[in-house]
């Protein structure tokens, strides 16, 4: 395992993930582990999971963010009112514009609400926890004060795509593509990183130890998406896309798969996204050099404010994507939307590693760790359990991740 720098805490997360799915396949009688639940489950996981690749970054700087559930439900509501208010009657109900000029609206102010608090927690010094514990409730509110605590539903076709559904996806065809790309990019990755690694002198990983990574990378990128083709349209639906799209539908009736969901696609596109920015650009060090020793870092030369509140207008921006998979996946903005999301998401990234005492994280594990708090509630809500022992579970298991990763922390010291 040394010899292939896989993360021993990635592989435990797997493994866990893997008992998960066991377990609530054998509780929930054979039905967790089907392609439909599974797809059903990568869809819920795309919200959360995009807040998350942020909260890795507010965390790794040692500060919190309590308000992006709340953020969510505001940026939400804002789109869904400037798209059925102004967007669309000015651009007409039938643009392919409009979904383009939601989804700005939407970025725009999840990037001045971040910037907002980001500015108070960085120049005014005043604490992340407060700042955004008011955040939580300020935003809630001013969801509530946008519609006059109306549901406000969406009038784009093309918006409502973010949120997947039988529309919402690429189907199987494009979906081999589109693996096919992504191992091209893995075996690219591989070949790349070994020449860098000879360029600078590096010790190369042995040449076993890289086939096996990459023949799991591999393996896994096949498996997900033969799981995803292997969900298929139900006859109605099937049926409306036969005559949709002028196809004879035989005596056996059609076999249409979903393919990847676009907000899936979304998901895994912010994931690369996030990982190149905190592994591969001088802000990316940044944050992980404050996040390390503030003092060092500012005596360092590293405008500390400025990076911290740029982190903060990040995890708005990121706030307000998954406000859009979220809006577009319920076709309408709601004032619930986003509640105890902040704690989903918190969750996610400390089960993937990412250390509260900051300095340490990966976007990778707060991926993974959103798959796996999803799991557990799509996995509880299989077994029909009430809502406020699924919270208590989530709750303990986000007390057990924090107790874990403080005994990693204390013998890696």
């Amino acid at each position: 395992m040394r010899a292939t720098e896989i993360d021993t805490r990635m592989l435990g997360m797997i493994g866990a993930l893997l008992v998960i799915w066991v377990g609530f396949h054998i509780l929930s009688g054979g039905t967790f582990l089907t392609p439909r639940n599974l797809w059903n489950l990568s869809v819920q996981t795309a919200s959360v999971g995009v807040m998350a690749t942020g909260m890795v970054l507010v965390i790794v700087t040692r500060n919190i963010d309590l308000s992006v559930g709340s953020i969510l439900g505001v940026t939400g509501m804002v789109m869904a009112v400037a798209q059925t208010q102004y967007i669309s009657p000015y651009l007409g109900y039938d643009s392919d514009l409009v979904w383009v000029a939601t989804l700005a609206v939407g970025l725009i102010c999840g990037l001045v609400i971040g910037g907002l608090q980001g500015f108070v927690i960085a120049y005014l010094g005043v604490p992340a926890f407060i700042v955004t514990l008011g955040g939580l409730l300020v935003w809630r509110g001013a969801a509530w004060w946008v519609a006059s605590g109306r549901t406000i539903p969406l009038t784009d076709d093309n918006f409502k795509l973010l949120g997947g559904g039988s529309d919402g996806s690429i189907g199987a065809t494009w979906s081999w593509i589109l693996a096919a790309v992504a191992i091209v990019f893995i075996l690219i990755g591989a070949l790349n990183a070994r020449r860098q690694r000879k360029r600078f002198n590096f010790a190369q990983k042995p040449l076993w130890a890289e086939g096996f990574t990459i023949g799991v990378s591999v393996l896994a990128v096949i498996a997900a998406t033969i799981i995803v083709n292997s969900y298929l349209l139900p006859g109605p639906l099937a049926r409306r896309y036969a005559e949709a799209n002028g196809i004879a539908v035989p005596d056996g009736g059609l076999e249409i798969s979903f393919g990847y969901a676009i907000p899936v696609l979304l998901f895994i596109g912010v994931g690369i996204v996030m990982t190149f920015i905190a592994s591969r650009t001088r802000f990316g060090r940044y944050v992980f050099a404050i996040g390390g020793n503030p003092e060092a870092a500012e005596l360092a030369g590293i405008n500390t404010k400025r990076v911290t509140m740029m982190v903060f207008m990040l995890m708005g921006m990121l706030a307000a994507i998954a406000a859009a998979i979220s809006t577009a996946r319920l076709s309408s903005a709601t004032n619930a939307q986003g509640t105890l999301d902040e704690l989903y998401t918190i969750a996610a990234a400390v089960i993937g590693g990412t250390s509260l005492a900051g300095g340490a994280g990966t976007i990778a594990g707060a991926m993974l760790g959103a798959l796996v708090m999803q799991s557990l509630q799509s996995g509880m809500v299989l077994l029909g359990m009430d809502t406020p022992l699924q919270n208590i579970v989530v709750g303990a298991v986000l007390v057990v991740a924090v107790w874990l990763d403080t005994i990693y922390r204390r013998r890696a010291a």
